[in-house]
């Protein structure tokens, strides 16, 4: 995988903008995050973030991202998030620049903009809470599924399945074949 924090931070910091340059609630902001992933994988047929799903006790979320926003990523691995975001602070996360111009954030593509506008018009009037319960539904979100306390890996596949994605496991196949082949290059 290839998972990259600047478009990571660029996906929260577009999310930020959407809501009045106002910090957004880390718990908000991670749900945005993996609706966005869905909805692209919906569309398009692939992830916005390139990284792992897991259900966790308060929904389903994006594996690195959730690890960055809680301050857990050691700094050489976090190239380009504080560039864009805040420490988290008051389970907030807010922009860096306050001015920033969302034509700024070079990481997302006019696909992935589109994808985030029309997560945020679907949900940025929603708090932490009814994002929760919005995730947990399983006629909104079949694919995440009660982890106990604990967490479990969401299969891309499974996202596919639950979309309604025709020739799902081929589709999913060619995301990690994707994956695998930029892997390979940025090793060369």
């Amino acid at each position: 995988m290839s998972y990259d924090p600047r478009k990571a931070a660029q996906t929260i910091a577009y999310f930020t903008v959407k809501n009045g340059r106002n910090p957004l609630n880390i718990l908000k902001a991670i749900k945005l995050v993996y609706l966005a992933d869905r909805e692209s994988v919906n569309r398009h047929g692939f992830p916005i973030q390139d990284e792992l799903h897991y259900s966790m006790p308060l929904g389903p979320v994006n594996s690195t991202t959730y690890r960055h926003i809680n301050g857990e990523m050691p700094p050489e691995d976090a190239v380009g998030w504080a560039e864009f975001l805040t420490d988290r602070n008051n389970h907030r996360v807010g922009l860096v620049d306050q001015n920033i111009d969302p034509n700024d954030l070079d990481e997302l593509s006019e696909a992935d903009v589109d994808v985030l506008d029309a997560i945020w018009d679907q949900f940025g009037k929603s708090d932490r809470w009814q994002l929760v319960d919005w995730t947990h539904d399983p006629r909104n979100v079949p694919e995440w599924r009660d982890p106990n306390g604990s967490s479990h890996p969401i299969p891309l596949r499974r996202m596919m399945d639950a979309l309604g994605i025709e020739n799902s496991a081929d589709q999913a196949q060619a995301v990690q074949d994707s994956r695998c082949a930029s892997e390979f290059l940025k090793e060369l």
